[in-house]
């Protein structure tokens, strides 16, 4: 029984030997991302055995040029011409990125990381004095990826530099009853436009160069 026992704690000790207790951080930044944006992350390292990358799940708002409004209105509405357009645009982004520690220059704590993206795009286009008033909006999936480099304030709060590029593939436009389709399904199309003629007066997302600066917690 003593030997049982023994053999028992022996293994529980080895056991908790190779576990790794999950390590937490949270942050929030602003900056650039193909206009103001802020962003908030949490991030999970070692939450697994010899898993050599942390995680990061983060959700981004960003205020963007929408795209031309009269373009917007040939393509989507009529070609009417009255009314002094007023517009307005942004984008909301789920990230999820891998970090691994790299070696650059001196800094003590830089990660490069990459990941996917899923974003919504929404533009807005008023025309005042012209009785139009509509939102031009799309999905997409992308890729990123960057280089971050953290400084700590104090044993648990970090500045954050952050820098990177995000690229998104080519998603369905849609405005008031019509919409554009990469694949050339469209719905409802006016006259002979296109969905390459959607997409040069819409700004979605595309080429998106990253640059922000923050500040994280470790728990």
């Amino acid at each position: 029984m003593i030997v049982l026992l023994g053999q028992t704690a022996m293994a529980q000790s080895s056991n908790s030997s190779n576990r790794t207790d999950p390590r937490v951080s949270v942050g929030v930044r602003a900056g650039y991302n193909d206009g103001a944006g802020i962003e908030g992350y949490g991030i999970v390292s070692d939450f697994a055995h010899g898993f050599p990358f942390a995680v990061r799940l983060g959700l981004s708002r960003t205020a963007v040029q929408p795209g031309s409004a009269w373009d917007a209105r040939r393509v989507f509405i009529n070609n009417n011409t009255n009314g002094d357009p007023e517009k307005k645009g942004r984008t909301l982004d789920v990230k999820f990125d891998l970090l691994a520690p790299v070696s650059l220059l001196s800094l003590e704590r830089t990660y490069a990381y990459a990941g996917v993206r899923r974003s919504s795009f929404s533009g807005n286009f008023r025309f005042v004095g012209g009785n139009e008033d509509f939102d031009v909006t799309s999905t997409q999936w992308g890729l990123g990826a960057g280089l971050e480099s953290y400084f700590p304030i104090s044993s648990r709060v970090d500045f954050v530099i952050n820098g990177g590029l995000d690229h998104f593939f080519a998603g369905t436009l849609t405005g008031h009853d019509t919409s554009y389709s990469p694949d050339g399904e469209d719905v409802n199309p006016r006259e002979d436009y296109t969905y390459s003629d959607a997409d040069a007066a819409i700004s979605q997302p595309k080429w998106e160069p990253v640059l922000m600066l923050g500040f994280g917690y470790r728990f």
